[in-house]
C-alpha cells in the first residue's frame, strides 16, 4: 500500500517520455487529500492530458470528502466490484500517478522506521491508478481525485520487507515507461494483466533521512 509519495517535478523526463508539461503548485510530498499530477489518455482527441488531482478517490455518489481516508489505495483483487471504484474501472478511467519515490514503514528493527522506495536507476516512474470526478455540494466545484492500485507483494524482494510482520505485504502497481501507453489505453478485461510485481522495474530502498 502507499499513503505517502513524492510526485515527480522532472519536467524534462515528463516532456521526453510523455510529451506533457507538468502543472505547477503541488507539494513536494503527498498524503491523502493532497494534490498531485496524474496522466490520463483523452480518447476523443487521442492524446495524453496531465493535471492535478486529489489523492484519495471520491466517487460521484459520496456525500463528502471523508471517504478519502479509505480510498487512496484500491486492491487489484477487488477493484472491479467495490462501489467506490466500480464506475472508474468499468469506464476505463485509467491514470498514471508519476512519482520519484514513495514511502513505507519497516518493522525490521522492532519499531516502525520510514523507508523510501525508488527505481534502482532512480528514474521517475508511474503507478497504475484510477480517477473520478466529484462535485462539492457546498462550493459547486468539480474535484478530480484518484486512487493507486495495489497488489500482493509477499514474495517481492524489496516490498516484502515493509509493514507489520503479521500483515499482508502490499505494493503499488509500478509501471515501466514501456507500459505507460498500454495501461492508459487498456480495457477492464486486460487491466489485471499489469497487476503482477514480476513485471515491475528493479527497485531499491533506504531509510529516509526525514523519517
Amino acid at each position: 500500500m502507499c499513503i505517502n509519495f513524492t510526485p515527480t517535478k522532472n519536467k524534462d523526463w515528463a516532456k521526453s517520455v510523455l510529451n506533457i508539461d507538468l502543472p505547477q503548485g503541488y507539494p513536494n510530498e503527498v498524503y491523502p487529500s493532497y494534490q498531485a499530477p496524474i496522466i490520463i489518455f483523452d480518447r476523443t482527441n487521442e492524446r495524453y492530458q496531465c493535471g492535478l488531482a486529489e489523492f484519495g478517490l471520491i466517487p460521484s455518489w459520496a456525500k463528502d470528502k471523508k471517504i478519502q481516508r479509505y480510498t487512496y489505495n484500491a486492491r487489484c483483487e477487488t477493484v472491479n466490484n467495490k462501489p467506490s471504484y466500480q464506475y472508474s474501472w468499468k469506464n476505463r478511467r485509467f491514470a498514471l500517478c508519476i512519482v520519484d519515490n514513495f514511502f513505507e514503514p519497516s518493522y525490521e528493527s522492532g519499531k516502525p522506521e520510514r523507508y523510501c522506495i525508488q527505481r534502482a536507476d532512480r528514474r521517475p516512474f508511474g503507478i497504475a491508478s484510477l480517477w473520478d470526478t466529484w462535485v462539492d455540494k457546498e462550493t459547486n466545484r468539480q474535484v478530480v481525485t484518484f486512487t493507486m492500485l495495489t497488489c500482493n507483494a509477499n514474495s517481492h524482494p524489496v516490498m516484502s520487507r515493509f509493514h507489520r510482520p503479521e500483515d499482508e505485504k502490499r505494493t503499488p502497481v509500478i509501471l515501466d515507461e514501456s507500459q505507460f501507453n498500454d495501461w492508459l489505453t487498456t480495457t477492464p478485461d486486460l487491466a489485471t494483466t499489469f497487476m503482477k510485481w514480476d513485471k515491475f522495474p528493479s527497485l531499491e530502498s533506504f531509510k529516509s533521512i526525514n523519517g
